[in-house]
């Protein structure tokens, strides 16, 4: 596997190279945490927040498919893209342990930053982040 760098180059993050997967998959959460605008931009997070909060499961896709159609094209384009890396995680979840619910929980709070200033409405937020991201994995055939 190799990860594309900017400027064109692959860079190597084969097993020959880390033996240790979690130095890829910090890094790679690390990356999403700095980025200036999260991944799921602050205008969108609302729509986002809403459609995990339908209990509607029809409803529940419509709302999101609206939200992501509130992200730039290259914040869509990457969510794709990583969804579909996810989605292909989960097909090894009996070894790696690692269901659309876990990875919801380790790159919700990574993606999904609230715009919200307040800790305990941020917070409140923490399950619904899990479950956006959890719905973008199991989904991310329909809604990309």
């Amino acid at each position: 596997p190799a990860f594309d760098v900017v400027n064109g180059e692959k860079a190597d993050i084969s097993v020959n190279m880390y033996e240790d997967i979690n130095i890829i998959t910090g890094a790679l959460k690390l990356y999403f945490r700095d980025l200036p605008i999260p991944l799921i931009t602050y205008d969108a997070y609302p729509k986002f927040i809403e459609s995990a909060k339908i209990m509607d499961p029809d409803e529940q896709l419509e709302t999101l498919h609206e939200a992501l159609k509130l992200l730039p094209p290259a914040h869509c384009e990457t969510l794709r893209y990583l969804m579909a890396h996810l989605k292909r995680v989960t097909l090894h979840e009996k070894e790696n342990l690692m269901n659309a619910e876990n990875l919801g929980i380790v790159f919700g709070p990574t993606l999904m930053r609230s715009p919200e200033l307040d800790a305990m409405a941020a917070l409140n937020d923490i399950r619904y982040q899990r479950l956006v991201v959890e719905l973008l994995i199991k989904n991310e055939d329909i809604l990309f």
